[in-house]
Order: structure tokens, then C-alpha cells, then sequence
């Protein structure tokens, strides 16, 4: 009697069943997540980019601030380095003075036992033995004494050295670990403006330059007369620069930073700022909102990472953020924390 079973459906076809149907559940999922994570519109990308641009300033700040403590520590190191080689010689004269006593003292009559085991092998033990000054002559006496004080400030100049070697490796660990912090959000930033089409791209641009005109050509700023003159000084040197490039990390003269340009400007008109909007917070007498005049340093946002001019009529002059221009822009477009006057 013929079988009515169904024949077994060989094993490849099988896989291949089992392989489409589980590419047609990636499609479906696929399809959901994009259903269920709609495109970001254009005003919403330029909202996470300035957010970023914002996360990316706040980074180069720190990153200008360990850079400069890396070329503090730098000079201290140098200086260390040759105040140890200095003092080093000034040692080996001293022992070459002491040798010279003891060959004079030999030619007359014989070296002290004490001065024997100065010059033996190991001169050095002998320092520790003070004991045995007494029966040296003064002079001789004298001149231990200054090689064994020259020798404690050569250990604790070797000892400093060391540890300022130790700070700059740190240091320079730190830098790299910022400058990535700084590239990673802008890199971020430019992923975000690449998720929009050509044409939304163009928009926002055209948008950036409508601004930066605008901003360029404002002239209602009031008077200067209120400035002092290196604060009027610093804030027409900064004029000169509207328009330049945002760069992090930049300090003129084709490019700035917002504290690149705050401290350039003021070293037009002969005062030197700290490199940090941080520091520039702390380097003049800080002032509420309604005591500013054109020149004074305007400090914005809690943590103090963004810094300007206050260029007069509620407007400051600054260099905004990577893509944008120096430029003037209502002071209200930013968390305002205080003034700073330089005197």
C-alpha cells in the first residue's frame, strides 16, 4: 500500500527557508526602528550642533588652560635642569679648591687623616660625619661646609626637577585626553549637519552668513565715552578682527578662540591676560550688568567658559563658535554671569 507521507523537505531548502524569513524579520525590524526614529528636522540638528559647539568650547577652555600650565612647567623644568648643571660645576670647583688644599698641606708636611677620607673613593660619606670638622683646619672647615650645602640644594633641586617631570607627563596626558574630548564633539557636530540633505545644509549656511553680515555691520552701540582708554584701546583692536575665523585652541592673529581673542586684543593696547576665560574672570574688578562699559570683559555661562567684549547698546563682540565669524551679538543670547574691568 503506496505511503501518504508527506515526502521531508530536503535540509538545504530548509536553511534557505529558515535564512529568508529571518532577512525578511531584519527588513521588518529595520523598517519599524526607522518608522519609530523619524529624521531629526533642520531646527532640531542645528539645536544638538550648537549644543555641541557649546560642549566643544567649554572643552577648549580646559584644554588652553592645561596648555598653558604644559609651557609653565616646561620653563620651570628647563630652569631646574640648569640651575642642577650650574650647580654641579660650581661643586666640582669646590672639591678641585679642597683637593688643591690637601696637595699643599701634603707638600708641607702631610694630608690630615680627615682629609684623606674626604678624598678617597667615597667623599660623600664623610659629609655626613660633621664630627670630624674639628680637626680640620678653618679654612678646610669652611669649605666642607659650602660643599656639603651645595650638595643638600643640588638633591633638593634633582628631587624638584623629578617631580615637575612627573607633572608635565601628566600634563601632556591630559592635553591629549582634552584635544580628543574637543575633536569627538566636533566630529559629532559634522555627522549631525551630514544627516541633513544638501539644501538644508545651504539653509543653515546661508543662515551663518546672513548673521555674520548683520553682525558686522551693526553700528548702534552707543558711545565709547565711558571706556578707559586701554579698554577702548583693546576693544577697536578687536574690531579690526570681525569676521576671522573661530578656531580652537587659536590666539590670532588670522584666528581666535573666544578667550584668543579677549587676551589679543588687550596685548594690542600693552595689557597682558591670562590665557583662560577662567582666569580673565579673575583678573580685573568684576562689575553687575549695568555697570559695563564699551572694553570691559563680559564672562557667560556657570562654569565661566565663554568670555567677551562689551561693545555698548546691550551688544558684545566676541568670537562665537566654530563656523561662525567674530562678530557682534545681543548679549542676551547667552547666560550672562558678570563684567570684568581691567584696570
Amino acid at each position: 500500500m503506496a505511503s501518504h507521507r508527506r515526502p521531508k523537505q530536503p535540509r538545504r531548502t530548509r536553511r534557505v527557508s529558515v535564512l529568508t524569513a529571518t532577512a525578511a524579520a531584519a527588513v521588518a525590524l529595520t523598517t519599524q526602528a526607522a518608522q519609530a526614529e523619524p529624521k531629526a528636522s533642520e531646527k532640531e540638528v542645528k539645536e544638538k550642533v550648537d549644543k555641541l559647539y557649546e560642549d566643544a568650547e567649554g572643552a577648549t577652555e580646559k584644554y588652553n588652560g592645561a596648555k598653558e600650565k604644559q609651557k609653565k612647567l616646561e620653563e620651570q623644568v628647563d630652569n631646574l635642569q640648569d640651575s642642577v648643571a650650574r650647580g654641579q660645576d660650581d661643586l666640582n670647583d669646590m672639591r678641585n679648591g679642597l683637593g688643591s688644599m690637601a696637595t699643599a698641606q701634603y707638600r708641607t708636611g702631610g694630608v690630615d687623616p680627615s682629609v684623606q677620607l674626604f678624598l678617597s673613593s667615597d667623599p660623600d660619606s664623610y659629609l655626613d660625619k660633621a664630627s670630624t670638622l674639628d680637626q680640620l683646619s678653618t679654612k678646610q672647615a669652611e669649605a666642607l661646609k659650602k660643599i656639603q650645602g651645595k650638595q643638600r640644594d643640588l638633591a633638593q633641586q634633582r628631587k624638584e626637577a623629578s617631580d615637575k617631570l612627573e607633572d608635565l607627563a601628566d600634563t601632556r596626558k591630559e592635553l591629549g585626553e582634552k584635544k580628543k574630548k574637543i575633536q569627538d564633539k566636533l566630529s559629532e557636530a559634522r555627522k549631525l549637519l551630514n544627516t541633513l540633505t544638501a539644501d538644508e545644509r545651504a539653509r543653515l549656511a546661508a543662515q551663518q552668513a546672513r548673521a555674520d553680515r548683520a553682525a558686522s555691520s551693526r553700528v548702534d552701540l552707543g558711545s565709547d565715552a565711558s571706556a578707559s582708554q586701554r579698554a577702548a584701546a583693546a576693544l577697536s583692536a578687536a574690531k579690526s578682527k570681525i569676521g576671522a575665523p573661530y578656531v580652537w585652541g587659536a590666539t590670532g592673529p588670522s584666528s581666535f578662540d573666544c578667550s584668543g581673542l579677549t587676551s589679543w586684543a588687550y596685548n594690542q593696547a600693552g595689557v597682558s591676560l591670562p590665557r583662560i576665560s577662567q582666569d580673565q574672570a579673575k583678573a580685573g574688578t568684576q562689575i553687575g550688568r549695568g555697570q559695563l562699559a564699551p572694553g570691559d570683559l563680559v564672562i557667560f555661562y556657570g562654569d565661566q567658559h565663554h568670555v567677551g567684549f562689551y561693545a555698548g547698546n546691550g551688544q558684545i563682540l566676541h568670537a562665537p563658535k566654530p563656523g561662525a565669524g567674530v562678530r557682534y551679538e545681543s548679549i542676551n543670547n547667552m547666560p550672562f554671569q558678570f563684567g570684568v574691568r581691567i584696570g
